[in-house]
């Protein structure tokens, strides 16, 4: 099963494991790059707060597992997402950039897509539901 991950969500599998093996998991280049800023940058919100609370080796350690993302992460081409993005912001002209490539890499995979908790608030999962891209809650641990 191909899966697009959120970046709180992309955060816990590479810290700890989201658990679920039968997934393949993928992100966006979004996502990923508030994932590494929170890692770099943290100010101990939502996104960085798992990494203040690990010890000071293992917070080197993820934070350099999170700026190398391991190939076992997909992270689509913009070359295939950006046209489908287009499509989809003809569809839904509010949408931010973040929203527009989340679902247009789920789009591109035929992926489900999982959201932590923070990510169902916004306009995403009805924009989801619009599109005919399935979404779950994922609540990390």
């Amino acid at each position: 099963m191909q899966v697009v991950v959120d970046d709180r969500l992309l955060i816990e599998e590479l810290l700890f494991g989201l658990g679920r093996r039968n997934a393949e998991i993928n992100t966006t280049s979004y996502w990923y790059y508030r994932a590494c800023r929170a890692a770099v940058v943290g100010a101990g919100g939502h996104l960085s707060g798992p990494f203040l609370a690990l010890p000071k080796a293992e917070q080197e350690r993820a934070i350099s597992s999170m700026l190398r993302l391991p190939d076992k992460i997909g992270l689509p081409e913009p070359r295939f997402i950006v046209p489908i993005m287009v499509s989809v912001a003809n569809r839904h002209s509010s949408l931010n950039v973040l929203n527009l490539e989340a679902v247009a890499t789920a789009h591109l995979l035929g992926a489900v897509v999982w959201l932590s908790p923070k990510g169902v608030d916004g306009v995403l999962p009805s924009v989801l539901d619009a599109e005919g891209v399935n979404w779950e809650l994922v609540a990390p641990s």
